[in-house]
């Protein structure tokens, strides 16, 4: 009876020493993780300097071990620092410290998410800057303030002569056209003359209405395409390609992606 009692007593304390060591998820031991064939090839890539295809590897250990902490960081830092994609960096950074918890960086890891979140602001509100780029822009703000003042003078026109018109007992002359002044192009430095020509209930002078844009075409990206590549065989410039395609990023083209291509 005695030797019994011992017994069970041996088979228990077997099993507490178990439970530690029982069946755990992918992605809860760091050791397993950084062993993961995918895992080693990242890190592997990385030192070649192959950083795209460093987080496809980082990905593909994602896909083994969905709980990976650390190849959450790794793909967060290769976002950040290498691949200039700050929102792709902000989420792998924030599943990393929802994965570890307990990681010993957690304020230097909140610091580059803050720095990601800046770098975003900045991308999504940043403005043309260059000298061209604000003369044509004031260029198109002047043209549109012209149009807009010759299409109020005009429905002032014809509603006076619709109001005249409907006058009992009174039949008008026909009221004559607006002169059209000679082709000019207006800027700042050259604004438009004062206008001469005065009828009953408006004044009104015809400008010249701009043409309609040009309107682009596409090309759809290529297996190991560039932008560079892209704007030699449609015979275009790279800035000129940049410009047409401000939401591109260079580094990040993907094969079947469409980017604009303006004219040559």
């Amino acid at each position: 009876m005695l030797c019994g009692k011992r017994l069970l007593g041996c088979l228990g304390l077997v099993f507490l020493a178990l439970l530690p060591g029982g069946c755990s998820l992918p992605g809860d031991n760091p050791q397993d993780d950084e062993r993961d064939p995918a895992y080693v090839r990242g890190k592997s890539l990385v030192s070649a300097m192959d950083f795209t295809g460093a987080a496809g590897a980082f990905q593909d250990a994602l896909e083994t071990s969905p709980r990976s902490a650390a190849a959450h960081y790794q793909l967060a830092w290769l976002y950040e620092s290498k691949l200039a994609d700050p929102a792709a960096a902000i989420y792998h950074y924030q599943e990393y410290l929802r994965l570890d918890p307990k990681a010993g960086n957690p304020d230097v890891i909140r610091q580059h998410i803050y720095a990601c979140k800046q770098q975003l602001a900045k991308d999504i509100m940043e403005l043309p800057s260059t000298p061209a780029a604000q003369q044509q822009l004031e260029k198109l703000a002047d043209q549109n303030r012209r149009m807009q003042d010759e299409l109020d003078k005009w429905h002032a026109y014809y509603a006076a002569e619709n109001a005249a018109r409907s006058a009992p007992g009174i039949s008008p002359a026909p009221a004559p056209l607006p002169v059209v002044p000679p082709l000019t192009t207006f800027s700042p430095s050259n604004p438009p003359p004062a206008l001469t020509h005065t009828y009953p209930a408006a004044t009104a002078v015809l400008r010249t209405v701009p043409p309609p844009p040009i309107q682009m075409q596409t090309h759809v990206v290529a297996k190991g395409e560039t932008l560079a590549a892209i704007a030699r065989n449609a015979k275009i410039s790279l800035s000129a390609l940049q410009a047409a395609n401000p939401g591109v990023n260079p580094k990040h083209l993907r094969t079947g992606q469409t980017v604009n291509l303006p004219p040559p």
